[in-house]
């Protein structure tokens, strides 16, 4: 049995409740409508009980900067054990998730584990700052077990659609809720399945409650992500190419989260990531480089943001 820590949670982030359900195959329905994410409630309770668990694995310890927060999502998902520090899960999981998605306390929650080399999954985005990602560049780099991504990764709507029926890929466009720092990483994701990689160059021309991002390929593809906080569209796709155009829009929480949850655990069992680490360092830099440009009104090439000191 693989025992898992869920690490740390914020506001506006319900993962540490939604998550731990659909590891641990059960949760308090009483409880779960109390835990201030009604949207969890709404798609878990559709689900068949037999959707729920994820075979030979286990969340079994649960930290929050606020203990009664811990304790309620123990009670609420059947988690064991309620942990006074992160630190306190070392000897005890054999693996550790983060479960915020406030990328700038990414470094300092999985530091302890990644130095004694306890595998680690961290919430998207994996950091919004150029320092940090070079931190996270040199652990992998040192073959520590790190995994990071969204769940746009693992998205049905875009794994079953036929991309190729539209022929050639000229312009897509992207929307996408919240803020560029939290979300952006989602629409990127998703276009990295679509499109793959290789971005050239980031261009934000709007502020930080309305992003407008131009970007650009080496292979001379175009693509608009428009990030708008108050949208009630989380990640949709408009796929234009030579053929026909394509509109693929994200409904189905639950199985890319399964999935992904999934993946991670198979990383843990396995030691093998299921896609390069260097995708995630790309798509991180497109998501400094849309920060960098929306605060220096310019557009920013992904070649400035170094890897190296």
């Amino acid at each position: 049995m693989i025992k898992l820590a869920f690490i740390g949670t914020n506001e506006g982030n319900g993962h540490i409740y939604s998550w731990s359900a659909i590891i641990n195959g059960r949760y308090n329905p009483e409880l779960l409508k109390q835990c201030g994410y009604p949207i969890i409630y709404e798609y878990l309770s559709t689900q068949p009980q037999t959707n729920l668990g994820i075979p030979d694995a286990r969340i079994t310890h649960v930290w929050t900067r606020d203990r009664k927060t811990a304790e309620f999502v123990a009670r609420t998902c059947y988690i064991k054990n309620v942990l006074s520090t992160p630190e306190e899960a070392i000897g005890k999981v054999d693996a550790i998730i983060i479960t915020t998605d406030i990328a700038k306390d990414h470094i300092f929650l999985a530091r302890p584990f990644i130095e004694k080399k306890i595998p680690v999954f961290i919430d998207k985005p994996l950091v919004d700052h150029e320092d940090d990602l070079k931190m996270f560049h040199r652990w992998y780099m040192e073959g520590r077990p790190i995994m990071s991504c969204s769940s746009m990764r693992y998205a049905k709507e875009i794994d079953i659609a036929e991309i190729s029926s539209a022929g050639e890929i000229e312009f897509i466009s992207a929307i996408m809720s919240k803020t560029w720092e939290r979300y952006g990483v989602h629409a990127v994701e998703g276009l990295y399945v679509i499109a793959g990689g290789n971005i050239e160059s980031v261009l934000n021309i709007g502020d930080e409650k309305l992003n407008l991002v131009y970007i650009e390929y080496k292979s001379g593809l175009r693509i608009i992500i428009q990030v708008v906080y108050n949208s009630r569209i989380f990640g949709r796709y408009d796929i234009f190419g030579e053929q026909k155009t394509l509109t693929i829009e994200i409904r189905d929480y639950f199985y890319m989260f399964k999935k992904q949850l999934e993946e991670i655990v198979k990383f843990v069992k396995t030691g093998k990531l299921p896609f390069s680490f260097l995708e995630t360092i790309e798509i991180i830099k497109v998501i400094i480089a849309g920060i960098k440009s929306r605060r220096e009104k310019r557009r920013v090439f992904l070649e400035e943001i170094k890897l190296e000191n």
